[in-house]
């Protein structure tokens, strides 16, 4: 990833972390419920968790169990960890990793109180890139992730990565955005796209060979059918915003992102959600793995 690239994309990642938008917001809460969290999910974690990042539930087919170590590539707020903090049990350990400071602080502040007013004793968060993860090797049970992959440059280097922290016998459950089709070649070179979690996304093939090659079995990538159109939720006003193009380095708040309600990632895909069904392109899907 370019340097510029890079930077616009934690520029805009930090800003939803500093942001006001939470799981009190209806656009954020009904996408989090079109890629599968259900109500109950979502009101047992903290409010400051959700912010609309979501392209699936991945702890709904990881199959945690009490005692298991879980980390998730690209945590945000939080809300994936806190749900798989519930799975794995007060002997068990959830670990967060985030290469944005503001997504890292607002994670442990949602981590000072869970449901009952109590700090939650078995999640950690970290400042790290996912393809050099903090951990030791062979030390994770299941590793999780929710439309964070499609953001790094090197995913080889990534999934190389989460084969060397997991134990033997150890899984991947990630939802994440892959390709069907070629993106048409503008919005393949929009940088918001790219932010948008569209642009650096690759081929459903292809991810299933980078697993295979990074050494797991039994890969998996399905594709939920999930509607794509959901983000509209979020940046709410498709219809306000200017065309976007290849030249711009990132779109910032405009009409797209309302200041009371703070910055929102997939503002900029506000254009090709007007011009294209992403979903005859791009797919939600789960993908699951076992390090033999």
């Amino acid at each position: 990833m370019s340097t510029s690239l890079q930077e616009a994309v934690k520029k805009k990642y930090g800003e939803v972390g500093a942001g006001a938008l939470d799981n009190d917001h209806a656009g954020v809460r009904q996408v989090a419920e079109a890629f599968g969290y259900s109500a109950d999910e979502l009101d047992a974690i903290p409010t400051g968790a959700n912010v609309g990042l979501s392209c699936g539930n991945p702890t709904a087919f990881a199959s945690l169990k009490p005692g298991e170590v879980v980390v998730d590539l690209g945590c945000g707020g939080g809300l994936d960890v806190f749900l798989a903090s519930a799975k794995v049990g007060p002997t068990g350990k959830a670990i967060g990793i985030d290469m944005t400071p503001e997504m890292i602080a607002r994670a442990k502040r949602n981590a000072e109180r869970d449901a009952d007013g109590n700090p939650y004793a078995n999640v950690e968060f970290h400042l790290a890139t996912i393809d050099r993860l903090p951990l030791p090797d062979a030390s994770i049970d299941c590793v999780i992730s929710n439309c964070v992959i499609n953001l790094a440059e090197d995913k080889p280097a990534v999934f190389r990565e989460i084969a060397r922290v997991l134990k033997p016998g150890g899984r991947v459950a990630i939802s994440d955005i892959a390709l069907k089709k070629e993106l048409p070649a503008e919005m393949a070179k929009d940088v918001a796209a790219f932010i948008g979690c569209l642009a650096g996304a690759i081929f459903i093939d292809e991810y299933r060979r980078g697993l295979l090659e990074a050494g797991f079995s039994s890969v998996e990538v399905v594709d939920t059918k999930a509607d794509l159109n959901a983000y509209a939720a979020v940046e709410g006003q498709a219809a306000c915003c200017s065309p976007v193009t290849s030249e711009l380095p990132v779109m910032d708040s405009g009409c797209c992102s309302p200041a009371s309600e703070g910055a929102v990632v997939h503002e900029g895909l506000a254009r090709w959600l007007a011009e294209y069904d992403v979903n005859d392109y791009a797919a939600s899907v789960k993908v699951y793995a076992v390090k033999p």
